[in-house]
């Protein structure tokens, strides 16, 4: 009931738009559960599963019987032991039964192996259905295709009939409502808020090309000042050698000098 209900509101979403923009949409649905019933691959190794499945069920049932024998047999020599015994054989009882329960999720548990290989199963045949359906929607103009057996419902809709950047917007507009002032605030902010699908697009794509080129401004003048940190370097790294062979040049006369002077004085003594 609670899919029809959804269907409903859908084809009266679909059909507002309809009278408001004249245009006929488009709609189509598949059946999961005949394509996946048809489709060899998918049967055979739906098959070899319920083979798994069923040995997983009757390993279960085997622990669950030794379980229950455990607990059979207690009650009936339950008046031939001590109190301490039957507490011992109680806690193992109870540490069987917790086994056996913890042996039935990890298998048929919501994160449990059935779960798991059954999706694994099944994801292979939905991508090519939703391949399949997208192609088919683009070829013959399909606006919405729906999958009456999926709780999901719609699994292909043309990108033109996406509003969330709309929603998006409507919400931050909202937020900011408090911090308008100006009349010509609230005149802007109305106009913002009267906007078609088309024309966010149209700013979204003007907002984007002004990001873009500021991106690209930015990135030119982080280049230009790159270069010139590189210049700069390379200019003080030049001084740095060049001062440092002035340097060495005046430490190589200085020692030559030094050494004239001493030899003089030797000679002269």
């Amino acid at each position: 009931m609670k899919k029809r209900i959804k269907f409903i509101l859908v084809f009266l979403v679909i059909g507002l738009n309809t009278a408001t923009a004249q245009k006929t949409i488009r709609l189509g649905y598949i059946d999961m559960e005949y394509i996946l019933e048809n489709v060899p691959e998918y049967q055979e190794a739906s098959k070899q599963l319920e083979s798994r499945v069923q040995e997983w069920k009757a390993e279960a049932e085997t622990k669950m019987r030794a379980v229950e024998a455990m607990r059979s047999k207690l009650d009936n020599e339950k008046a031939l032991l001590t109190r301490e015994l039957i507490e011992e054989r109680e806690s193992e009882i109870s540490y069987m039964e917790q086994q056996v329960l913890e042996y039935q999720q990890k298998r048929f548990g919501p994160n449990g192996d059935y779960m798991i290989q059954k999706k694994q199963l099944v994801r292979p045949i939905q991508d090519q259905v939703f391949t399949a359906v997208q192609q088919i929607a683009e070829n013959r103009n399909f606006d919405f295709i729906f999958d009456r057996t999926s709780d999901v419902g719609m699994i292909y809709a043309d990108k033109q009939y996406d509003v969330s950047e709309t929603v998006l917007r409507t919400i931050k507009r909202t937020a900011n409502r408090e911090q308008l002032e100006s009349r010509d605030e609230v005149e802007e902010f109305e106009r913002e808020e009267n906007r078609t699908v088309e024309q966010d697009a149209e700013v979204t794509e003007r907002e984007e090309l002004v990001k873009e080129r500021q991106t690209e401004r930015e990135a030119l003048i982080e280049a230009r000042k790159k270069e010139r940190d590189s210049l700069k370097a390379a200019r003080q790294q030049e001084f740095e050698e060049r001062r440092a062979r002035i340097l060495a040049e005046r430490e190589r006369k200085r020692d030559s000098l030094l050494k004239a002077r001493e030899t003089k004085n030797d000679t002269i003594n």
